[in-house]
């Protein structure tokens, strides 16, 4: 499209590798990781150190503070999550708990806000992590607020990758989870990210109706069977999605 400025995707582009890559990268690796020539690849690190946003140490290139700066920035404009913590953090403090959320991202879901539990899982998740959205309870949530076409274009194009031997992978089969998830209002996913991971969600809508974010809790299968998830969690979230639903009601 002639409204598109490709220098800046590639150049977003190269930033997204130096961010997957927190100790650094040489020239050559970040050129051969983002499919660019030398030359090109040369140009974007120079200019991003030139910016600020990335520093060079010797032979290595890596991401600057500078950037975190602007990302706090965002999550400072970003209300409705300072609103939507205390409700959070209540179901986090009643099951022990993580509680998270996220909205949707072309085909991964981004932390937006997250209160830790008392346990650690063994997945790194903060606010920021981006996970595939067809094997995440948030994910599928947000899936199924879809139109119906758009729904059959994700499920077209998405990568479907076994994570655990319990990751959907079959795209029939994968409709018909989000469908559920649909008409329930609500997502269990289990073991599917990681062994052990158990998760439920919902959908956090706006005046319009629309889901623009998913709440969830997540535990490791040990300590909450599904049954508790159903019978007790997701109560206490649909709850908590309804207080942070009222924001959108007194903006």
């Amino acid at each position: 499209m002639r409204d598109l400025v490709g220098s800046l995707t590639r150049g977003l582009g190269v930033m997204e590798i130096l961010a997957a890559h927190p100790q650094g990268l040489t020239l050559t690796e970040t050129a051969e990781k983002a499919g660019l020539t030398r030359a090109g690849a040369r140009r974007f690190l120079l200019t991003l150190v030139a910016s600020g946003y990335a520093v060079q140490d010797g032979r290595t290139f890596r991401l600057s503070s500078r950037l975190i700066s602007v990302a706090r920035a965002w999550l400072g404009g970003a209300s409705l999550w300072a609103f939507a913590e205390p409700f959070m953090r209540e179901v986090s403090t009643r099951f022990g708990e993580a509680c998270s959320a996220a909205v949707l991202s072309g085909e991964d879901v981004v932390y937006v806000a997250r209160v830790p539990g008392r346990h650690i899982l063994s997945v790194a998740l903060h606010v920021g992590t981006r996970l595939p959205a067809f094997c995440t309870s948030m994910g599928r949530v947000l899936l199924s607020d879809l139109p119906r076409g758009d729904l059959d274009r994700f499920l077209a194009r998405a990568e479907l990758r076994p994570l655990t031997a319990r990751t959907l992978t079959d795209r029939a089969d994968l409709r018909a989870a989000i469908l559920s998830a649909a008409a329930g209002g609500y997502a269990l996913v289990d073991e599917e990210l990681e062994p052990g991971l158990r998760s439920i969600a919902v959908p956090v809508r706006d005046r319009t109706g629309r889901a623009v974010a998913a709440i969830n809790v997540s535990t490791q299968s040990a300590r909450l069977s599904a049954q508790t998830m159903t019978a007790d969690v997701l109560p206490a979230l649909r709850d908590a999605a309804r207080q942070i639903e009222d924001f959108f009601v007194v903006q």
